[in-house]
Parts: structure tokens; sequence; C-alpha cells
């Protein structure tokens, strides 16, 4: 029996070392252990302050983009299946409200392939619906469905692709995930916990990097935009676009395809150095995947000696003339400081976002707020506290003492879970604290209340003490697992703080199993089996 209570002793002792360490590690000093208890329990940001962002994605960029994509592709079938084509060319919508909103053209389709084109479209492209405007000319548009998935995919892809920017700046428990209405599928939220001035940060998140390498057509450059335009009689041929120059020492505008060769898709991973050919200047270098090396090598092999453009958020930020064959990798050479290389290559390993955003809110909460919802927090769990423990002692005398440190226990074992599970702690979660010492003190007055009728039926202290743990157990657990599985759907169907608030609560719920059952009773075990006989108990 002694051997027994001397193991459960060094359990609880065990437990009691490994969450201080949790949450103060080995502090050498005031200052050491002031910085490890700040680094191990994370903030919310209604508690520390930062930044709270809402983005629109732009949908019709990604639309865009799947235009091109079908024309490039398109021309590129019809030529293999000997259909002729005299031309393509697509809309360019605001916004993307309907099918119709996306709208690829193609003209002068030969009248005697008419049927074979169509049976193209049929079989490789069952995305888009055909639509005859005459004998010769079609239109292609999305399907509603196709539509819809092209909004979710967009969207999804624009999460994650900003989640894994902001993680990889290091920040401490941001925030990303889908915002508003269902139906509009279309807005992501980002909060930025302990970011005051979150302009790096949006200038990441906001840099589109939609990056791609365009054919240039052999004419130009042009000083300006009109003079371009007046040099094509106010006319640019199907397929091409002017795109100024931006490189430090470029300058000027090029005629260049609006199909991309390859796109930030085939990125396979990017880094920054310093610039070979420009002594003091940075770069970006940049490897391609399997399939875009494969159709880049196979364009430039077939276009040695003509140029191409790499093109960064609708500018052009180099020009070179393909020498040889190209084939999984190339550089962005021109920038100005190795920040910006780093940045860009941050951006291009993360993935291209699709879409280019829009900022709808924009807020920077001061941390002024979160510590006065910390101190006042503090206050009403202290208040709390101190009136659980008066009316224990009370009530209860000398085996208050025993729900007191259990129930000390049990806050800093929860603590030190949040702590070792790198949780966030916000404002509702501070909520789930002050409820789970009312969920402590209900297990402790079960037990003490069934140890009284124990008593009272005529039971001696030890088998009272034995019979109130062993009977309260079950009540205890009903009353626990029924708040946990409340807790789940909130975890399941809430937000952020709701999400917060289960979580602290539930880590509370089964501490308080360990501390009032286990722990409570080793005390009691402990006091008695000190005792030659044992005749009162003060309860």
């Amino acid at each position: 029996m002694q051997r027994n209570l001397m193991f459960k002793v060094g359990v609880i002792v065990a437990t009691v070392l490994a969450c201080i360490y949790g949450i103060i590690g080995l502090p050498t000093s005031m200052k050491a252990l002031e910085a490890n208890v700040t680094r191990n329990i994370h903030l919310g940001l209604d508690l520390k302050g930062g930044s709270h962002l809402v983005l629109q994605v732009q949908v019709q960029d990604a639309a865009k983009t799947a235009a091109d994509q079908l024309i490039e592709s398109l021309r590129e079938d019809a030529r293999t299946r000997n259909v002729v084509i005299e031309g393509f060319d697509r809309n360019d919508p605001p916004t993307i409200r309907d099918t119709d909103s996306i709208q690829v053209n193609i003209h002068g389709v030969d009248q005697t392939k008419t049927q074979a084109f169509r049976n193209l479209i049929s079989e490789k492209y069952p995305d888009w619906l055909l639509a005859p405007v005459s004998a010769t000319d079609y239109k292609l548009n999305l399907k509603p469905s196709s539509l819809l998935d092209l909004k979710r995919n967009t969207v999804a892809q624009e999460r994650d692709t900003i989640e894994r920017r902001v993680n990889a700046l290091g920040l401490t428990e941001p925030t990303v995930q889908d915002h508003g209405a269902p139906e509009t599928q279309s807005e992501i939220l980002v909060e930025l916990p302990g970011v005051d001035d979150p302009a790096r940060v949006k200038e990441l998140i906001g840099t589109t990097a939609q990056l791609k390498i365009v054919e240039v057509k052999n004419e130009g450059p042009w000083q300006t935009r009109d003079a371009a335009l007046a040099a094509k009689a106010g006319i640019l041929p199907l397929g091409t676009e002017l795109m100024e120059n931006t490189a430090a020492g470029g300058g000027g505008f090029y005629l260049v395809s609006r199909s991309p060769v390859i796109t930030g898709q085939d990125m396979r991973s990017a880094r920054a150095a310093t610039d070979t050919d420009s002594p003091g200047r940075w770069e970006c270098g940049f490897t391609l995947s399997q399939d875009g090396a494969r159709r880049f090598q196979k364009f430039t092999a077939a276009n040695i000696g003509n140029r191409l453009a790499v093109v960064l958020d609708n500018q052009i930020r180099s020009v070179a003339t393909i020498q040889s064959a190209i084939s999984d990798s190339g550089r962005i050479n021109g920038l100005s400081s190795e920040q910006e290389a780093s940045d860009l290559a941050l951006v291009l390993r993360t993935g291209a976002l699709p879409a280019g955003i829009q900022y709808l809110q924009e807020k920077t909460i001061g941390p002024s707020l979160g510590a006065d919802s910390i101190r006042e927090g503090i206050y009403a769990a202290i208040a709390g506290l101190i009136a659980v423990v008066i009316v224990m002692l009370v009530y209860y005398k000398k085996a208050g003492i025993n729900a007191v440190l259990a129930l000390l226990l049990n806050a800093v074992i929860l603590i030190a879970a949040l702590a070792y599970f790198s949780a966030t702690l916000t404002l509702p979660g501070i909520a789930g604290v002050i409820l789970t010492i009312g969920m402590a003190v209900d297990s402790n007055v079960l037990i003490f209340e069934r140890i009284r009728e124990e008593l009272r039926s005529g039971k001696s202290i030890i088998a009272a003490v034995d019979a109130g743990f062993g009977k309260a157990w079950w009540t205890i657990v009903d009353t626990h697992v029924t708040t946990i599985v409340s807790c789940l759907f909130l975890f399941l169907f809430g937000t952020g703080p709701v999400r917060g608030f289960a979580v602290t609560l539930v880590i509370g719920l089964l501490a308080n199993v360990f501390t009032a059952v286990f722990v409570s009773k080793v005390i009691f075990d402990w006091e008695l089996s000190g005792r030659r006989q044992v005749t009162a108990l003060s309860i």
C-alpha cells in the first residue's frame, strides 16, 4: 500500500515538473524567465494586437489565365488534326458573374473541317460550351459547373498560397481562412497577431507574382505606348498585347504574345542569388517542373534567335534572345536588393497566386486593448478563485485545502498544455479557463458530498473516502463527456475564437478528471496513511 502511494505521489510530482518546464523552460535569470513565458504562451489577435485583413479574390484573373491556356492548347491540337483556324482572341471581363463573362472567340475555321473541329472540342475540352457565331466563327464559354469549380479552386489555392507565404515569414499563430457568405466564395480573412505594421506582409500577400515567360514579337521596342500603337496603325495583331519593360537599364514597350510559354504554376523552386552579369545587383533563379521544362525546351528549340520576355505581374522584368534550347531552369535578373530577390523567391517558391486580390478591410489592433483584456481576465480569474477558495475552506474545512491544491494544479496543467501544443490563448480562451475553475470545483463538491453521505451511513472514514470517490466517478465522467461533446460541435462548426474557447475548455476538463479524482484521492490517502487510528475527518 505504501509503495503504491509513493508511486502515485511520484506521478504527481513528475507531472508538476513537466508542466512547469513547459511554461517557463530552464531560465537562467528573470529576464530569461519572462522571455520563455512569452515564447511558450501564444496570444491571439484580441490579446496581443496585430493586423486584421479581409481580401477579395479577383476570380476573373484565373478565368483569363484558363482562357489563355485554352487558346494555346487548342491552337496546338488543331494543328495536329489539320484543322485550319485563322485566329483566336478572348474578352477581358472586369468581373466574373456568369458563364458569359469569360469568352474565347475562334475565327476562320475551315468549313470542310467543321465536324472535326466540333469533335475536337467535345473530346478534349468538355468544360467549355461551343456555340456558332457564323459559318466559320465560334465562341467558347465555361459551363456553369466548371465556372463554379474554377471559383472554388481559385479561392482555395489563393488561401493555401497566402498561408504558406505568411507561415514562411515566421509569424506566430497567423489565421488564414475563408470569410463572408458562402455564396460569394471569394473572400479570405487574414489575422496576424503581433504585426502592428503589416506593410511588408501586405506587400508579400498582395504580390500576385503571376510569372510568365512570353514570346516577344521581333518588332520594337518603342519608347512610348503611343509610338507603339502608331506603328501598328492603332490596331494590335490578334493574340498580342503591349507591355512595358520596367527592368533597370531597360525601358520601352514590347509587343508580346498573350499566350505564355510557361507560367508560375510550372515553378518547382526558386532562390535568391547575386547577379553574375551585374555586380552589386541580385537575381532570382528558378527551376521548372518536368512538364514545364518539356514545353519550354520544345519552344526554345524551335525559336532560336527570337526573343523571350520574363513577365511578372504584367510588367516585363527582362528580355533575352534565345541562343539555344533551354530546359528546366532560368533566372530573373536586375533586382535592386537582396530583400527584393528573397521576397520574389519566397513568392515563387510558395506558389504563384492564381488571381489578384483586393483589400476590403484593413484594421490594426493595438496591444493596449489586448493588455486590458488580459488584465481584466486575470482580475476575474483571481476574484473567482479567491471566492471559490474561501467557500471551500469554510464549508469543507481541511478537506477544502485538498480541493484548492487540485484546483491550482488544474490551472498549471491547462496552461502547460497550451504551451506544449502551441495553442493560441484568446479572450474566449480565458473565458474557458474561468469556466474550468467552476467545473473543477463542481467535481470536488460531488466527491465531498458523497463522502459525507457515506459517513452518515455509518461507514468508517477510510471506507467512506474510498466509496465516495468510487461512486462519484461515473457522475463526473458523465458530466465531463457531455460537455466535451458540446465542445466538439463548437470546434467543428465554430470560427477561430469559438474554437479557442472549445479547446481551452476541453483541456481544462481532461485536467480536471486527473486532479479532482486522482490527485485529490492521493492527498486523502497520504493524510490518512500517516495516522495509526483514524477517528475523524475534517470535511
